[in-house]
């Protein structure tokens, strides 16, 4: 009698454990590689909404532009979000990659920062304006100049590859320092170097500007910079990058996105207004 009592409370609790294992999601973890602002704060914005999806969202932070591809190329990461297409175009190009995009989530508009004048117009014969050592940026540039009337470009110079060389007339002739560290330009401008400093808005939501209103000129929110989401190529199709991609570009984050930052990064609406 008692061993088929031990026997019945044996089943019984295997029965138990089949259940509870039954009703267990499987979970995914996700290493993504950020700059800290915006990108880390935006993942951290989804991460609830993607662990009650089977996602382990976890967020590598990174202060430059060299190391999330690299470490995404070497599997240390699943993904990365930090660049625009036209620097991982030139990403891969230089480095034999084939990383590729999982789609766009926002665009951070980038613009020109001064201590001595109010608009690009304002600016002196000879004026010296400091710009990045992110070559991938310097078609925005000189769009922003050309939007002012301030240059124009050589007949069929196209902007994803376009450099300072590209210019055929310059109205005020312009003087551009191109070898200094993106994470360094909010230091130039805050000590008044240069006439003129251009900056990357994550780096000046960082350092607390706002660019709506801190910027003598801005990025047009209909520029092709879109920041995305970079994977392996043929990983743009897992379901855990799947998942990230519907939360990040779902209304709710973009709305987020648009009032939290207040302009100084603006959602992309992929799926529509």
């Amino acid at each position: 009698m008692k061993k088929k009592w031990l026997a019945g409370l044996a089943t019984i609790a295997a029965g138990v454990l089949l259940l509870t294992g039954c009703g267990q999601k499987k979970e995914t973890t996700l290493t993504v590689g950020a700059s800290a602002t915006p990108h880390a704060e935006i993942l951290r914005h989804v991460q609830p909404q993607l662990k009650k999806e089977g996602v382990n969202l976890q967020v590598k932070t990174f202060q430059d532009y060299v190391l999330p591809n690299k470490e995404l190329a070497s599997g240390d990461l699943d993904a990365n979000y930090f660049q625009h297409k036209p620097f991982l175009d030139n990403w891969n190009k230089k480095n034999h990659g084939t990383l590729v995009s999982a789609g766009n989530v926002h665009l951070e508009p980038i613009g020109f920062y001064s201590k001595k004048y109010k608009s690009l117009k304002d600016l002196p014969d000879g004026a010296t304006i400091l710009v990045s050592n992110n070559v991938a940026d310097y078609g925005r540039v000189l769009k922003i100049l050309q939007d002012e009337g301030l240059i124009t470009l050589k007949p069929g110079t196209k902007l994803e590859s376009a450099t300072f060389d590209d210019i055929q007339t310059n109205k005020k002739n312009l003087k551009f320092k191109h070898d200094l560290e993106p994470k360094l330009m909010t230091q130039f401008y805050k000590r008044g170097e240069g006439d003129a400093v251009v900056i990357n808005a994550n780096y000046a939501v960082q350092a607390g500007l706002n660019p709506q209103k801190d910027a003598i000129a801005l990025e047009k929110n209909t520029s092709p910079y879109a920041n995305l989401i970079a994977v392996k190529k043929g990983d743009q199709n897992k379901p855990a990058v799947k998942k990230l991609m519907k939360a990040l570009q779902s209304k709710s984050t973009q709305q987020w996105i648009n009032k939290h930052y207040k302009g100084g990064v603006e959602a992309v609406y992929p799926n529509g207004k």
